[in-house]
């Protein structure tokens, strides 16, 4: 019961792709999903995260998602022990753990044999006074002056990526990314399965579905996941859209929950490119077009994954 990873941008299609896999291997074998998306961790965060809601999910088993409060961490280490453990509880069953997400690190974290580096609290306590007193822009310079490989990789806004790395390079005494996973045979034999398409084509789904979600009542979404403690969430805050709309909703301006809403389709933008160059450097990975992916492309699709699923080299 090799497993297959559906990963790829935003915004490609892979949640409905794996309903549509799973059911067409129905008729053969059962199989079950394990998300791999960081936000959609969180209960509550659903229109931001485009999360599809129980009565859209065909019946069909669902894991890793709604496991974490608002105000909880969402850590790599703990998704890689809880996701390995389904995983591996899926195959005992009988069943295809058919992984679905583009959260980069939690993807590769899980298909690799990644061992992750030691912590020190108060190496790490040292660090978040160094962010409190000069700020993550500040910080993240001081990284790219240790380290800037690894500043190149996070984001300049990213405080707790940005403390890790510090945190480690001062602890091993060596790069981050000499602690980052090593590509080589997937874990379980596990196939990967790459979703993309044109970049105007891909521009276009983004914004419509940047203008669903706020259509649909993401500023509201917000506004109840404040009373659940949204602003204490140290990665549940900074996800995109939830981050645009609170920094809009602290302001008195009319006009800035539609700054957000622009803002939001801005940075998912830059994501996806992010994802794109991180997923690209895997070889492993067997690449589909989406295209359209409607009607008889749709169809195409489903098949191309499920032939890279079935073929053993």
């Amino acid at each position: 019961m090799r497993p297959l990873a559906i990963i790829g941008p935003t915004g490609t299609g892979k949640s409905q792709l794996a309903l549509d896999v799973v059911e067409q291997l129905s008729g053969e074998v059962s199989a079950e999903i394990v998300n791999a998306d960081a936000m959609q961790f969180y209960r509550g965060m659903d229109i931001g995260t485009a999360k599809l809601p129980v009565d859209e999910r065909r019946g069909i088993p669902h894991h890793q998602l709604d496991v974490l409060n608002v105000t909880q961490t969402a850590t790599v280490a703990r998704y890689q022990r809880a996701a390995a453990a389904d995983i591996e509880a899926i195959a005992a069953r009988g069943a295809v753990p058919v992984i679905v997400g583009g959260s980069m690190l939690y993807v590769q974290s899980l298909l690799d044999d990644w061992t992750f580096p030691a912590t020190d609290p108060a190496v790490r306590a040292r660090w978040e006074q160094r962010l409190a007193e000069v700020g993550v822009g500040a910080l993240h310079a001081e990284l790219g002056r240790r380290d800037p490989a690894a500043a190149a990789a996070i984001l300049p806004t990213d405080s707790r990526r940005t403390v890790r790395a510090l945190e480690v390079v001062e602890l091993t005494g060596r790069p981050f990314a000499a602690s980052a996973p090593r590509i080589g045979a997937p874990r379980w034999g596990s196939i990967i399965v790459g979703l993309d398409c044109d970049t105007t084509i891909l521009d276009e789904r983004l914004a419509r579905r940047t203008d669903t979600m706020f259509a649909e009542g993401l500023v509201d979404e917000v506004r109840a996941l404040l009373l659940e403690g949204l602003r204490d969430g140290v990665t549940a805050s900074r996800a995109l859209g939830y981050a645009q709309v609170l920094a809009a909703l602290d302001t008195d301006d009319p006009a800035a929950l539609r700054d957000a809403q622009e803002l939001t389709f801005v940075g998912t933008r830059r994501y996806v490119r992010r994802q794109r160059s991180w997923f690209r450097r895997d070889h492993r990975v067997h690449w589909v077009d989406v295209g359209a992916a409607t009607g008889s492309d749709r169809a195409r699709v489903v098949a191309d994954t499920l032939r890279a699923w079935r073929h053993v080299p």
